[in-house]
């Protein structure tokens, strides 16, 4: 029977323990969408600007040589 109990415990704490996580997720997306500037899509850069033209504006790539 002891054996049962703890069970129910460690299932119990896995649920909440899940719902807290996307509790905590789903809060953190709401706040961000809110605090976030509008994306405008027509000036993001193209996914693979690979030959493109285009000057790099993130990431290692972008750094000054």
């Amino acid at each position: 029977m002891k054996g049962n109990d703890t069970m129910k415990l460690l299932q119990n704490k896995k649920s909440v323990l899940s719902l807290v996580f996307w509790l905590l997720l789903t809060t953190f997306i709401a706040w961000d969408f809110a605090k976030s500037a509008a994306i405008n899509q027509r000036d993001e850069p193209p996914l693979i600007a690979a030959g493109s033209g285009k000057a790099p504006t993130g990431a290692h790539c972008s750094m000054p040589k």
